[in-house]
C-alpha cells in the first residue's frame, strides 16, 4: 500500500499529492498518538463558486482506526454528510474493528504538533431538535441562541449555571449548517471547557445536531 507523506507545520498538512489540508487548531493536546491507524483526508475544493469536498479514502483499512483529516474551511455540513457515509461503509464492512476508534486531526499551536480528538461515540443528526429537546444553538459568529434569547458564548457558562430547573436534564447542542469546520472545532474545545456546577444539569455530547 503507498503511503501518504505528511508534513504538518502551523495548521498545513501537505500530502505528497501536492495537495494541501489546512486543518483546524487548538491549544491544547487530547490524544498525542494513534498507533494502527488509517488517514483518510478531506479536501477544499471550488468548483464553479462552489465549495466541494474532495474525499481520499483509499488507504482506510476497516480494521484500523481512522483519522480524518479535514480542511478547517469546509463548511460542516458538507463534511457531515461526508463523514456519516464512511461511518456506514465502516461499520457494515466485515472487516470491521470493534475497538477501532474514528479521530478528528488538528494541530496543537502550542506544541506545534499533530493532535487527535476522537468522535467515535457522536451521533451526527442533520436536523433541528424536536421541542423536547433543551439545546443551545451556536451559530457561525460565536452568538449562542436559546429559545428567543441570544447572547455572546463567553456567556454560556453563567448562563447555564443560573438556569432554573425543576428536574434532572440533559442538554444538547446544536451547530449552524453553514460554520466552518475549523470554528466546530473551536466550539469543541470551548464546550469540553466549560464548568457547569448547577446541580441537575449535565451535558449531553453524544448527540450533535447540525441545521
Amino acid at each position: 500500500m503507498k503511503k501518504l507523506v505528511i508534513l504538518v507545520f502551523f495548521g498545513l498538512l501537505l500530502s505528497c499529492q501536492d495537495k494541501e489540508v489546512l486543518l483546524p487548531m487548538a491549544s491544547e493536546t487530547v490524544v498525542a498518538d494513534v498507533n494502527d491507524h488509517s488517514p483518510i483526508y478531506f479536501f477544499f475544493k471550488i468548483e464553479n463558486k462552489d465549495t466541494l469536498v474532495d474525499v481520499n479514502r483509499k488507504n482506510a483499512i476497516s480494521s484500523t482506526n481512522w483519522l480524518y483529516n479535514i480542511d478547517k474551511r469546509l463548511p460542516l455540513r458538507k463534511v457531515i454528510l461526508e463523514v456519516k457515509k464512511l461511518q456506514n461503509k465502516q461499520a457494515s464492512s466485515m472487516h470491521k474493528n470493534e475497538k477501532s476508534e474514528n479521530y478528528f486531526t488538528y494541530t496543537d499551536t502550542v506544541k506545534k504538533t499533530m493532535a487527535f480528538l476522537a468522535f467515535t461515540k457522536i451521533h451526527f443528526k442533520l436536523e433541528k431538535p424536536d421541542l423536547m429537546v433543551n439545546y443551545f444553538y451556536l451559530d457561525r459568529n460565536d452568538l449562542v441562541h436559546f429559545r428567543d434569547l441570544v447572547f455572546s458564548k463567553n456567556e454560556l457558562e453563567a448562563f447555564i449555571n443560573k438556569l432554573f430547573i425543576e428536574h434532572k436534564s440533559n442538554i444538547y447542542f446544536a451547530y449552524d449548517k453553514g460554520m466552518s469546520f475549523g470554528k466546530y472545532i473551536e466550539y469543541e474545545f470551548f464546550i469540553k471547557r466549560l464548568l457547569i456546577t448547577k446541580k441537575g444539569i449535565y451535558i449531553n455530547n453524544n448527540i450533535h445536531y447540525i441545521y
